[in-house]
């Protein structure tokens, strides 16, 4: 009886499972049709994705893949016959493929009983991921001026998790992929305006050492680790922008700010006086050194520096705003002092210095 019992299980699991086999391959003969059903192609394929007897299996992900292929084509037609078309469908249709022959290849990896590797599903594959490589980033730029960062972040960022990718192994994206650290920085910036800070964190990198955006890049890991009060990663990442852009003013004006706030005026001295030393005409680097006498109350010689900043740049508008609040300070602190008898010698001569120099 138990033998007959487990032969019915045996039997009731082998349906199951045939059952699940079945509909992959109708939801790829669906796909395939002249006029497809998509809906029924994508509720078959769902049903076989998440069941335990095909989700584990490549070919299950393989067709997912193929169906959404099959969805952009299609929209791709109507666009080429002047039908209507939806330029989203299109856009998502991609960044659904990407994701399910992704995950078909890391299955198809899979060393069988032999211990070898034989993933069929690579070579064309990754032929088709990398001709729709580029609306990855057409469908970020779609979402991130709709304002919808979340979408936004989703493309950007699977263009660039793709590109390190061992399905792409033989073209190696990170290296020779010119357009990769703008589409990191797009991942960072619809991150950062999200306050998806790990997402800054793990896209900002890839965009660093870029010439046009690099210093926005090292911005926004500089503010995420600030947010994460993370304050050794934060000036370490203020130094590093230091150093790759001196000009970019972010990066010395915030560890300046951190030295003063946190009394270290020393520390921030020495790397003011490191700054000027590389370019001693630079008027934000002799403003920050005024700036820093100012707070230190050495008021001459940030009188010095003002005055060597206005020089330079007579259009330097905190300079001037600085420097006549310390000549009102010095002026309020000599009317302190002086007398207030108007019959007193000294009246006169005293009154006459503070009007000079206010």
């Amino acid at each position: 009886m138990k033998r007959v019992l487990f032969s019915m299980i045996l039997l009731i699991i082998a349906s199951f499972a045939f059952a699940q086999e079945k509909n992959v391959k109708e939801a790829k003969k669906i796909a395939n049709e002249v006029k497809p059903d998509f809906s029924k192609a994508e509720q078959l394929i769902n049903e076989a994705l998440t069941n335990p007897e095909t989700k584990d299996n490549p070919e299950t992900w393989d067709v997912a893949g193929f169906i959404q292929k099959r969805i952009n084509e299609k929209e791709m037609e109507n666009a080429y016959l002047k039908k209507p078309y939806d330029t989203l469908k299109v856009y998502n249709s991609v960044l659904n493929m990407y994701n399910y022959f992704l995950k078909c290849d890391e299955l198809a990896q899979t060393p069988n009983e032999k211990g070898k590797v034989k993933n069929k599903y690579r070579k064309a594959n990754a032929a088709t991921m990398i001709a729709e490589r580029s609306n990855l980033i057409n469908g970020g730029i779609q979402y991130f001026n709709l304002d919808k960062n979340k979408e936004a972040l989703s493309f950007f960022a699977a263009y660039v998790d793709a590109s390190a990718h061992p399905i792409f192994e033989k073209e190696n994206f990170v290296e020779k992929d010119t357009v990769l650290p703008q589409v990191a920085y797009y991942a960072s910036l619809a991150a950062a305006k999200m306050e998806n800070y790990p997402a800054v964190l793990k896209y900002a990198p890839f965009a660093k050492n870029d010439k046009e955006v690099g210093k926005y890049a090292l911005e926004f890991m500089a503010t995420a680790y600030k947010a994460q009060a993370d304050t050794a990663k934060w000036v370490e990442t203020l130094k590093e922008g230091i150093q790759k852009y001196p000009q970019h003013a972010f990066f010395f004006g915030h560890l300046i700010d951190y030295y003063s706030n946190t009394n270290k005026y020393g520390e921030a001295m020495q790397f003011a006086d490191d700054m000027l030393n590389k370019d001693p005409n630079n008027t934000f680097y002799l403003y920050v050194k005024g700036y820093l006498y100012h707070n230190m109350k050495d008021y001459d010689k940030a009188i010095q520096f003002y005055k060597k900043t206005i020089e330079i740049d007579p259009k330097y508008a905190e300079a001037y705003s600085n420097l006549g609040l310390i000549y009102c300070l010095q002026a309020q602190d000599y009317a302190s002092k002086t007398t207030a008898d108007v019959n007193d010698p000294k009246y006169s001569k005293e009154q006459a210095k503070i009007k000079k120099v206010l």
